[in-house]
């Protein structure tokens, strides 16, 4: 199995900065893509930005230029810098990853962590 732990999320003024952090534990065989979605109140879960396994980025119209999504193969780590915050990217923040595990059998499936709070307010 495989677990997907974020940390990172907080509260921060307009025009703030934060950093959000996932890594992805367990029977890893290899990580095809990882990525980052949000959900706030009431909306739809959509997608903020993610990277594939050539490090190729996808973002988000709604963040482009303002966020950089990142990793850290070695630590199965994945990162979203986040810059010039706007309220409304208050938003609950899920990592995702599409992973092949090699324990109890090679597999390949979607796996998502529990998600942290961003909080943009003044």
């Amino acid at each position: 199995q495989v677990q997907l732990v974020e940390s990172g999320g907080g509260l921060v003024q307009p025009g703030g900065s934060l950093r959000l952090s996932c890594a992805a534990s367990g029977s890893i065989f290899s990580i095809y893509a990882m990525g980052w979605y949000r959900q706030a109140p009431g909306k739809q879960r959509e997608l903020v930005a993610a990277i594939s396994s050539d490090g190729n980025t996808n973002y988000a119209d709604s963040v482009k230029g303002r966020f950089t999504i990142s990793r850290d193969i070695a630590k199965n780590t994945v990162y979203l810098q986040m810059n010039s915050l706007k309220p409304e990217d208050t938003a609950v923040y899920y990592c995702n990853g599409t992973i092949t595990t090699y324990r109890p059998i090679r597999r390949t499936n979607n796996y998502w962590g529990q998600g942290t709070q961003v909080t943009v307010s003044s």
